[in-house]
């Protein structure tokens, strides 16, 4: 039998092979996991779907692979194959007529990035597709194995209109993507070159999607966080008891849903395609991680209902599964709100940008000792530099200035009775 590449998750048709764990004759068992693949941010061993002898092995360590390709074959008899002749690659249909630069301009907003194999479709379908001039490499399939039926190519279609539709209100369409120039720099002196990871080409690719969809705006404040820093220290030895590091960030994270129950339009999501705002009721905040990999955006679920010690630890856990990259893609998911926290290393302000699609992000520098008017009186006070971008689509500035005025009020005055254990 062959085993072939499974669905990922949401969102996620392929990944980069990183490692290889069995070789050609080894025995394997059902669900034993066979390769670890790198995908979406995160390294997920994928497993095998039978039991058998591994007869032929297709993949290697930096292949780049989607759904439904083949991994390996396993002779379940339980001897050893012969190896099978290398899979020819399908030959791909060509669109009859080469799309219009309008349309592949509109396309640019709405597809998906194209897949590293052929997908699976019935004849049929390819037959649709070649009519339309669509490549099938940009359609996610909605069936078992990633297969394209007529009904993903419909809703891709209708993603386009919707794109089209909304150029056409704003006074024409984007304008087309520059074409890339490659520069031989060692014209001028030594250089090394060193190839983007995997993490790095997921990274740039979303933050070039958020930089050139969404309008957006940032909020600047500041907070005193004085009182937070002299709760941290008297009740940070009760913490290091129960076996964990309390640092402000929790602090933070409890401040920030509070603010988002207040000003619930922070806390959704903007359905394009619908022209909806999607309000959340629940808050999963996700906290950006600095790893020598790259960002990593781990969530947490249900901010609302966890008490900082429980908050603490989780946080630990899943900052140090990103840094080992043994984060699922599960985890980095289904956040509401994202907080990029940079006390930590230095800096003051700075403009995060949006973690779509959600539409806003807090961004956190460290914070500085300071002189504050207070009472008529001026004081050295510990203050904090806030930076709130936000979807200008979905939030206008007052909406905005609200919110960093509620935040600073809930981050100063924390109450002790959260903390205790």
């Amino acid at each position: 039998m062959d085993v072939k590449l499974p669905k990922l998750g949401e969102g996620a048709d392929s990944g980069v092979v990183v490692n290889v764990f069995v070789k050609e004759g080894d025995t394997v068992a059902s669900r034993q996991a066979i390769l670890e693949l790198e995908n979406e941010k995160a390294v997920a061993s994928i497993p095998s779907t039978g039991a058998g002898v591994v007869a032929k092995i297709y993949v290697k360590a930096g292949d780049r692979v989607g759904v439904g390709q083949k991994l390996i074959t396993l002779d379940e008899s339980g001897q050893p194959a012969a190896p099978a002749p290398a899979p020819v690659a399908p030959k791909r249909a060509v669109a009859k007529t080469a799309p219009e630069p309008e349309e592949v301009e509109s396309v640019a907003e709405v597809e998906e990035e194209i897949s590293a194999v052929a997908p699976a479709a019935s004849p049929s379908v390819r037959k649709m597709a070649r009519e339309l001039g669509i490549d099938l490499r940009k359609v996610r399939g909605s069936e078992a194995g990633g297969r394209i039926v007529a009904g993903d190519l419909r809703n891709y279609i209708q993603r386009l209109i919707s794109a089209a539709a909304k150029a056409k209100s704003s006074g024409g369409v984007a304008p087309a993507k520059p074409v890339a120039e490659q520069i031989d720099f060692s014209q001028w002196g030594p250089v090394v070159k060193k190839p983007l990871t995997p993490l790095r080409q997921v990274i740039a690719r979303r933050m070039t999607e958020s930089w050139n969809s969404i309008p957006r705006v940032t909020q600047f404040d500041e907070a005193d966080f004085t009182k937070l820093n002299e709760l941290r220290k008297k009740f940070a030895a009760n913490y290091e008891k129960k076996g964990v590091k309390l640092t402000l960030t929790p602090f933070v994270l409890k401040a920030v849903v509070e603010t988002l129950k207040k000003h619930p339009l922070f806390n959704s999501s903007l359905d394009e395609v619908a022209n909806e705002i999607v309000i959340k009721e629940y808050f999963h905040i996700g906290i950006a991680v600095d790893t020598e990999q790259g960002l990593m955006v781990p969530v947490i679920r249900d901010v609302d209902k966890k008490s900082i010690l429980e908050i603490s630890k989780e946080l630990e856990q899943l900052a140090a599964k990103a840094r080992d990259r043994k984060i699922s893609a599960d985890e980095m998911h289904g956040g509401t709100f994202t907080i990029s926290n940079q006390g930590a290393i230095g800096g003051a302000h700075f403009t995060p940008i949006v973690n779509k699609p959600e539409v806003a992000i807090l961004g956190l520098g460290r914070g500085a000792m300071k002189p504050v008017a207070r009472d008529g009186k001026v004081e050295i006070r510990m203050m904090t530099p806030l930076g709130l971008s936000y979807d200008h689509r979905v939030v206008d500035g007052g909406g905005a200035a609200r919110f960093i005025v509620d935040l600073v009020v809930a981050l100063q005055d924390f109450t002790e009775d959260a903390l205790k254990i």
